[in-house]
């Protein structure tokens, strides 16, 4: 083996799962975000790949002084921002092995387990979420699921295969039309408040995507949908698919599946659903409510790397006919076939996705739910679920803050008065480096979201995030001499500070909003 044999091969190898056991066992001593400029590695790398090798502790060493400096801490439960990636001890082993077997599974027959285990794998995540057993290849219909790399991914192949599908019918319909008139007529549909990625599947797919506006609690409702829809037939427009979210990244919030489902099974219009995040809470009796109206679903998505323990990347995808992504996406060279082609046990997962080749994921996702099982699945989304009420609770106890919306793991909050405060709190807090929050906007108002994130999150990391928060909003409004924030009775009676106040006066500085006291020391 070019420049390590096997000997030195397991001398790395454990090393590298020593760094990564110490790393993560205490990973709550590092700063969440690093402290680095732009360009820092560029100063401490060479320019050109080196002539000779170097051996494996020389790279270890350069690995720690190097790399690790410039680290997000995504898996430190002092991370809050955004939707986690969470990983589990378990799923790190099966992403080992499955390097190390190197299988490349774009068939059956290039690895008859990896096909097999993903089909299996995608039963059991399934039957564990509760969905509409229309989806599953276990039921007697044409549903089944495949393991993508990500809710972007998955977003967009929804998007290819609706358009495809629409174009076929189209062609029927309108003979009069030649294609390129067909396709430069598509329309496609989802919410202002959908993840990013929605918007940029319809430019890589070459559709219109219409953000529609959604209500005052950040939900799509299925009049805006109808207007929407009624708008682009009057004006010669082909409707061609409906991508909702069940969790939003804003503020998770809900699009309504009752109302839309029914119109856009009535229409001609595929329906897509990204549950990237809030998908988990389905192994939930109680959360149920929240997929009310999938089953009218023709697709969905949900990251395992969000919320089920398993490391990034891992996006399961089903469809309700699975017809529909193989009869879009095939092309069979003679090099690609073998004989126990069409089997539905063993389905060619080149035919569920962009590229060729795919990686042995679903591995790493027996291990984790075997090593797990489904009741400790549950019981730790319910946990997550109880830190982050933690968390709401102190919210809601001090009089200065006001939570906006929380739901399953989220809670979105802000300060009372104008914008400035929360963003100045935000800035504050981010600048420390001791927890990481990102913002969002809810009715116009900027707000924190507060995320329970990280490979083992306690209850103590709760109060360690609340104190941070705190401490930094006593020194942003100011507090006097007996530890009592002199402003916030002030804030709360008239929700912003009176300019002549020479406690709570705010003024410009180059690094942001100060208190004036503050600036004075």
């Amino acid at each position: 083996m070019a420049n390590m044999d096997i000997d030195e091969f397991k001398e790395f190898g454990k090393a590298a799962i020593d760094f990564v056991a110490d790393y993560l066992v205490n990973i709550r001593d590092r700063d969440v975000l690093p402290s680095v400029e732009p360009g820092y590695l560029h100063d401490l790398l060479p320019n050109e790949i080196p002539e000779k090798g170097d051996d494996w502790k020389t790279i270890m060493e350069e690995f720690k002084r190097f790399i690790v400096p410039g680290l997000t801490h995504w898996q430190s439960p002092h991370f809050h921002a955004f939707y986690p990636s969470q990983t589990s001890y378990s799923s790190i082993v099966g992403e080992t092995l499955a390097a190390g077997l190197g299988v490349v599974g774009f068939s059956w027959i290039c690895s008859p387990v990896c096909t097999e285990l993903e089909v299996i794998m995608m039963n059991w995540i399934g039957q564990l979420l509760n969905l509409p057993r229309c989806f599953l290849n276990c039921d007697e219909g044409n549903g089944g699921g495949v393991i993508q790399g990500s809710a972007s991914e998955s977003i967009f192949i929804a998007v290819l295969v609706a358009r495809e599908q629409a174009v076929r019918r189209l062609k029927n319909e309108h003979p009069e039309l030649t294609e390129a008139e067909i396709r430069g007529r598509l329309v496609a549909y989802t919410s202002d408040q959908s993840n990013s990625a929605v918007e940029k599947s319809g430019i890589l797919g070459a559709i219109k995507m219409r953000l529609l506006p959604a209500d005052d609690d950040c939900v799509l409702r299925g009049r805006i949908l109808k207007k929407a829809v009624e708008e682009d037939k009057a004006n010669g427009l082909f409707p061609v698919i409906m991508v909702a979210t069940l969790g939003t990244t804003g503020t998770c919030a809900y699009d309504n599946l009752e109302e839309i489902g029914p119109y856009c099974n009535d229409n001609k219009l595929w329906l897509h659903v990204d549950a990237a995040y809030a998908g988990a809470s389905f192994c939930l009796p109680e959360y149920a409510w929240i997929k009310k109206g999938l089953e009218m679903a023709d697709s969905l998505n949900f990251n395992l790397h969000k919320w089920l323990f398993v490391n990034f990347d891992c996006c399961a995808m089903w469809f309700k006919d699975a017809a529909m992504i193989t009869e879009a996406f095939s092309v069979d060279r003679i090099y690609l076939q073998h004989k126990f082609q069409g089997m539905s046990k063993a389905p060619d997962y080149r035919h569920w996705q962009i590229q060729l080749g795919r990686r042995f994921r679903s591995l790493k996702v027996w291990i984790t739910l075997k090593t797990m099982g489904a009741e400790k699945i549950r019981e730790l989304i319910r946990f997550h679920i109880s830190l982050a009420q933690k968390f709401e609770q102190y919210v809601r106890a001090d009089p200065r803050f006001e939570v906006t919306s929380s739901t399953l793991a989220l809670v979105c909050f802000r300060l009372k008065g104008e914008d400035t405060y929360s963003k100045q709190l935000l800035d504050n807090i981010v600048k420390r480096k001791k927890i990481y929050m990102i913002p969002a906007t809810y009715q116009g108002k900027f707000i924190l979201r507060f995320m329970i994130a990280g490979i083992d999150p306690q209850a103590e990391d709760i109060d360690y995030a609340w104190n941070e928060v705190k401490s930094q909003t006593d020194l942003l409004l100011g507090v006097d001499d007996n530890g009592n924030n002199v402003c916030s009775k002030k804030l709360i009676k008239e929700e912003i500070f009176e300019k002549d106040n020479p406690v709570g006066k705010i003024t410009e500085s180059l690094g942001g909003l100060v208190l004036a006291n503050e600036k004075a020391q």
